[in-house]
C-alpha cells in the first residue's frame, strides 16, 4: 500500500510530494492501525485561505484534501511520518538523473580553444 502526501501552495506556492510504501517500513502495522482510523468519509471543505499550506493525501481507494490548519490528531501524525519516511519531490522533478549530459554540463564545454 502506498500513501501519498501533496502539498501545495504557502508563499512560493510549490507543490512537494511524499510517497511511502507501507511494506517497507519497519512498523507497518503501526502504519496499517494509524490509516484505518482516519476519519476518511466526513467531508471536509477545504476554506480558501491565501499563502497558507493545503494537503492532498492519498491511500487507495481513499483521498482526502485538508487545509493546513484542518491538519490536526491522526492526519497530521500520517503527514508527519510521511514526511520522515520519504524525501520529497518538487512537482515535475525526476527521480533519475539525466541518462545524457545536458548543455549546463561542465563535461560537454568545447575546451578546444
Amino acid at each position: 500500500m502506498d500513501v501519498i502526501v501533496s502539498r501545495s501552495g504557502g508563499l512560493a506556492g510549490l507543490r512537494l510530494t511524499w510517497e511511502v510504501r507501507v511494506e517497507e517500513q519497519p512498523d507497518p502495522r503501526e502504519w496499517y492501525l494509524l490509516i484505518d482510523e482516519l476519519p476518511w468519509s466526513e467531508p471536509r471543505p477545504v476554506p480558501l485561505e491565501p499563502d497558507r499550506f493545503v494537503y492532498k493525501i492519498r491511500c487507495a481507494p481513499h483521498e482526502a484534501t485538508l487545509a493546513d490548519r484542518q491538519l490536526t490528531g491522526p492526519w497530521r501524525q500520517l503527514v508527519d511520518l510521511v514526511q520522515e519516511a520519504a524525501e520529497p519531490l518538487r512537482r515535475g522533478q525526476r527521480e533519475d538523473p539525466p541518462a545524457h549530459p545536458t548543455r549546463s554540463d561542465p563535461a560537454r564545454r568545447d575546451t578546444s580553444t
